[in-house]
Formats: structure tokens, sequence, C-alpha cells
């Protein structure tokens, strides 16, 4: 193996899933702004939008969201163009 190559910077970081406000503790280079404490220690925090503990395809389920608004936009906006 070459000499060198990988970071020698390996802190432990917490990630925090923000959409459940799960949090991981892992190794990581990652460059964190904030902190926070977890069971008295101070660890870099990077926060993140969805992880495993949140996703749909991990999770196995799916949010509800309302696109019948987008939809009847998308279909009045369609049908007006078409008419012409």
């Amino acid at each position: 193996m070459k000499k060198d190559i990988h970071p020698s910077n390996y802190r432990e970081v917490v990630f925090k899933d923000m959409s459940n406000d799960e949090i991981f503790i892992t190794r990581s280079t990652v460059a964190a702004r904030e902190t926070i404490e977890v069971d008295g220690v101070t660890y870099p925090l990077v926060k993140l939008e969805i992880t495993s503990s949140s996703h749909p395809f991990f999770t196995g389920k799916q949010k509800l969201v309302d696109t019948a608004g987008r939809v009847d936009k998308f279909m009045s906006r369609y049908s007006k163009s078409k008419k012409k």
C-alpha cells in the first residue's frame, strides 16, 4: 500500500438527521461548523436532511406529499394552451 495517502485527521463526528432528530456518531474527516454535546462529550456536528433512518426506501414508509395542487395547476395551464 502507498504511504501517506490517507487523511490523518479522523475524529468522531455526530451526524444528525434533521427530519427525525436521530443522531449517530462515526469517525470522519468532514469539516463541521457546529458542535453538539452527547453524553457529556462535545463533538463536531453535521446536519443531514435525510439518512437511512428517515429515507422511505429503508423505512418502508412513504411520506404523504400533497401534489394535487401542483397537478391541478399544471392541468389548468395545459388545458388553456391546448384550447388555442
